[in-house]
């Protein structure tokens, strides 16, 4: 069974954007990963498991929220598994993918479309994705 962890949304100015949730919802800073052109934070507290996903993108200073791109995740325990299964039901679920991190392996995870082209990303259980 999938579970929900996280939403997605672009931002501009991370100290900003950071300020506002923990201020509006006592949401905090669990996890800050810098990559080449983008940054992700992952805010979270203790009253669910469910996570925020702030990404900010290097050089940009705005966006036009009509077609900023955004994604609701779950996470499964066999994702290989899980695909075959989405296949077999004829939702075309995209290809498995991986991001990797100076850490180490990130997430494996693909995407799925909804009927009016929402994107919902399905992650490998594991790590902090659980």
């Amino acid at each position: 069974m999938a579970k929900l962890i996280h939403a997605m949304i672009r931002v501009v100015d991370e100290a900003r954007s950071v300020s506002f949730y923990e201020t509006a919802f006592g949401l905090s800073v669990a996890d800050r990963f810098e990559f080449d052109g983008f940054t992700l934070l992952y805010l979270s507290n203790p009253e669910t498991g469910f996570e925020l996903e702030l990404t900010v993108n290097k050089g940009r200073e705005s966006y036009d929220l009509g077609d900023g791109y955004g994604h609701l995740a779950v996470s499964v325990e066999d994702l290989d598994a899980e695909r075959e299964r989405l296949v077999a039901a004829g939702l075309s679920p995209k290809d498995i993918k991986q991001l990797e991190h100076g850490s180490g392996l990130k997430a494996r995870f693909f995407f799925i479309e909804d009927p009016d082209g929402y994107k919902i990303e399905v992650l490998q259980r594991g790590g902090r994705y659980v």
